[in-house]
């Protein structure tokens, strides 16, 4: 048995053939039952998302499964002449498709690496590929595999752990100022779409208050219902900053909205509770002079920018060392997968031997019918004995060398052997 990947992704295609392969939820369930249909494809699961559409399959013949594949893909995109898809899709089989699909669960494969949304993704194209019986011994297998050792890069490695994208930074920056954000409040100054970012994840992180503004309050309304939040005026969100801990702006002005002047009104107003302001907008937002004010700590996008840089080197350190899990794993998966070649050989063995166990017991017994009960059982042992010992080395030795280089050679020797393709009939 063979495992083959067949896809394209946001590094082979732009986003135009991306989005004229993608397969929505409606779809799925009719392209696995198309994918069912494919005589060279045993086994099956299709990943689609907003980077990558992937077929992962089991089949005996990989050149074969590899062209049902491809005319499945061209024909899910007929927009596409199939010589200009073509050369946006790739296909992998054997240790380099599961070394594929175990670095595509681990989101080593990611345009973001290390963002934990594709390992979701990938569970539930399982169930479903499961659910419509798409799926068997083989597949399940591996792709239980891919989640174990998704699950073991995030465990042993810090992939995930440092923020790589500006709205993320913005949230790990309020978390070392406030531990607990359960207990501060935020404010979002505009609707951009960065700061719309870093709201929900602040309210992923456990904000409960949130307050919004924005210059058309119908607007700040709308807003502020995504994060069951208050909606505020914007002529007077400056004196609304008295009870808010962390405020992130992310305006379209084209000059400074929050000034020096205007943030020691505050801070007096506040007895200098601490105050943590996010600038994420260009032009920014708020004055640089602010920063020189006590007990405010103002960060801008560059600043944003430069833990994102630092981040994602850390995140590239730790690829290497999640790297090495997925090459142990594919080792792992692809020993196991060599042991399937030996199973139906020892299958035909063990039937053969008794085969030829019982085809000579009946013509020793029908030799000897005055047998007693206490005779007949000591005879059936011995030729069952016999058997046993003569397919004891035989069968040890396949399973032994069923995950070396030597496996397929003993396969084969075993085969011509015992004649184990030949009619057994003929023996008797």
């Amino acid at each position: 048995m063979h495992i083959v990947t067949a896809g394209l992704n946001h590094k082979t295609a732009p986003i135009q053939i991306r989005e004229g392969l993608a397969i929505s939820n409606g779809d799925l369930s009719d392209a696995l039952a198309s994918l069912k249909t494919l005589p060279a494809v045993e086994e099956t699961m299709l990943l689609s998302t907003c980077n990558r559409v992937e077929l992962y399959a089991v089949a005996k013949d990989v050149d074969a499964a590899i062209k049902e594949l491809r005319q499945f893909l061209m024909q899910r995109n007929p927009a596409s002449a199939p010589e200009q898809l073509t050369q946006h899709l790739y296909f992998l089989s054997d240790d380099d498709a599961v070394r594929h699909l175990f670095r595509v669960a681990s989101s080593l494969d990611s345009m973001v690496m290390g963002e934990p949304q594709i390992l979701g993704q990938f569970k539930d194209a399982m169930e479903a590929a499961v659910s419509q019986g798409c799926t068997g011994v083989v597949l399940n297998k591996v792709l239980k595999k891919a989640i174990s050792v998704a699950k073991r890069v995030r465990t042993d490695t810090p992939i995930g752990e440092q923020a790589v994208s500006v709205s993320y930074a913005a949230v790990e920056l309020a978390k070392k100022f406030f531990q607990n954000l359960a207990d501060h409040s935020v404010m979002l100054v505009g609707a951009g779409e960065m700061g719309e970012l870093a709201g929900r994840h602040l309210v992923n992180h456990g904000v409960t208050r949130v307050m919004v503004t924005t210059r058309n309050f119908q607007r700040a309304v709308a807003f502020a219902k995504q994060f069951k939040g208050t909606p505020i005026p914007f002529e007077t969100f400056k004196q609304e900053m008295l009870g808010a801990d962390i405020v992130i702006c992310s305006t379209g002005s084209p000059h400074a909205i929050i000034t020096t002047q205007d943030m020691l009104k505050v801070v007096r107003a506040r007895q200098n509770r601490p105050l943590c302001i996010i600038d994420i907008a260009v032009p920014r937002d708020v004055e640089d002079d602010v920063r020189d004010i006590d007990g405010v700590y103002l960060f801008n996008i560059d600043d944003l920018q430069q833990i994102v840089a630092v981040n994602m080197e850390e995140r590239q350190k730790a690829a290497m060392t999640a790297e090495i899990i997925v090459q142990e794993e594919v080792v792992t998966m692809m020993a196991w997968m060599k042991t399937l070649e030996t199973v139906p050989t020892i299958i035909a063995l063990k039937k053969r031997g008794e085969e030829i166990r019982q085809g000579e017991l009946e013509k020793v017994l029908a030799r000897l019918p005055g047998l007693s009960g206490p005779e007949r059982e000591i005879v059936e042992g011995l030729a069952s004995s016999i058997v046993n010992k003569l397919l004891h080395r035989p069968l040890v030795t396949l399973k032994e060398e069923a995950a070396n280089a030597n496996g397929t050679m003993y396969v084969d020797a075993t085969r011509r052997l015992f004649s184990l393709d030949e009619d057994s009939t003929t023996d008797r």
